[in-house]
């Protein structure tokens, strides 16, 4: 099969489009034919070697962390799938490699794709849409009447959250640029802030919960605009030390863990705020879930561009410069 590669770490360094053999399947996974691919900055991040530690893989790999495709074969021991289904996932870490033409995905990981969306569509969402879900729902335990600040709202993670924090009853701010102020309210955004012209930090006040996706600047502000008892989630900066403990890291890097969040966590603290850093986790339960949302008209993807197959890597240097609204995804088939 045709696939990208990452032969070593490096920023800017670009992947290999190499011939590989077919994936091999274990017997609680599906072979899923990849008919597009959603490109994350995730992939960026591990290409350029930031998660070394937290997350070892032995190189070469095929980055890649969303899909959406076909049923081609299903492991002995797989009971919900069957060729032909179409499908979308986030495949787990060790496991990924959607930039390419076949790819194993646990069957807990998977879930049927949303019936009114095209290949490109579902593949943009399940790595955004797993990250806001598990951000919101379960972390923040969002409840109706409650306010919570979404930072970057024209961006992938921040055009799904804002959707699912208003279909949750929550009173919805978020920041973006000049050109992406309508894009925000079109999705349901209530205070839709210009970071170019205004500072969040002097429009919030007594927020229950912050989704944090910026610099370390942003996320110390960003305990200014909390309410005592608020919380404080980041995709972004700091892990704390319960990631360090459920990612299974060796004691040396817990320790670092530890170490690097103390500063954040005792001014959490000292305001009353609780603080936690999420690294998503693949959930086909989940998914579908989310799918229940697209099906019901709840929820819209926001997409960019799609780039062919073959311009992988110019994909990734669009997702880099930022600029994007909504997910980038290449075509594969």
């Amino acid at each position: 099969m045709k696939a990208f590669i990452l032969e070593q770490y490096g920023k800017k360094r670009t992947l290999r489009l190499a011939d590989m053999p077919n994936p091999e399947l274990r017997d609680d996974e599906v072979l899923v034919e990849v008919h597009a691919a959603g490109v994350n900055l995730l992939d960026s991040k591990i290409r350029n070697g930031e998660f070394k530690l937290i997350l070892p893989y032995r190189l070469p790999i095929i980055p890649g962390h969303d899909v959406a495709g076909i049923v081609v074969k299903v492991g002995p021991r797989v009971r919900h799938f069957k060729p032909g289904d179409e499908v979308y996932a986030r495949p787990d870490d060790f496991r990924i490699g959607t930039f390419a033409e076949f790819i194993p995905v646990k069957e807990t990981s998977l879930a049927l794709k949303p019936k009114g969306l095209t290949m490109e569509e579902a593949a943009s969402i399940p790595l955004v849409a797993l990250t806001a879900w598990q951000a919101l729902v379960e972390k923040a335990k969002l409840k109706k009447g409650q306010k919570v600040f979404i930072q970057a709202g024209s961006g992938g993670v921040g055009t799904f959250a804002i959707q699912l924090a208003k279909h949750l009853g929550a009173t919805v701010a978020t920041t973006t640029s000049t050109t992406n102020v309508a894009l925000a309210k079109s999705l349901g955004a209530d205070v839709v802030i210009d970071y170019k012209k205004q500072d969040f930090e002097d429009v919030l006040r007594d927020y229950d919960v912050v989704l944090n996706s910026q610099d370390g600047k942003t996320l110390e502000k960003s305990l200014r605009v909390l309410k005592r008892g608020g919380k404080l989630i980041s995709i972004s900066g700091l892990p704390d030390p319960e990631f360090g403990k459920e990612s299974g890291a060796p004691g040396f890097v817990k320790l670092v863990i530890r170490l690097l969040s103390s500063g954040i966590r005792r001014r959490a603290k000292s305001r009353g705020v609780g603080y936690s850093f999420l690294f998503m986790k693949a959930s086909g339960h989940q998914l579908g879930e989310i799918t229940r949302l697209f099906d019901a008209g709840v929820i819209r993807p926001v997409m960019d561009r799609v780039f062919p197959f073959e311009s992988t890597n110019e994909a990734l240097a669009y997702v880099e410069t930022g600029r994007a609204k909504g997910k980038v995804v290449v075509k594969v088939r």
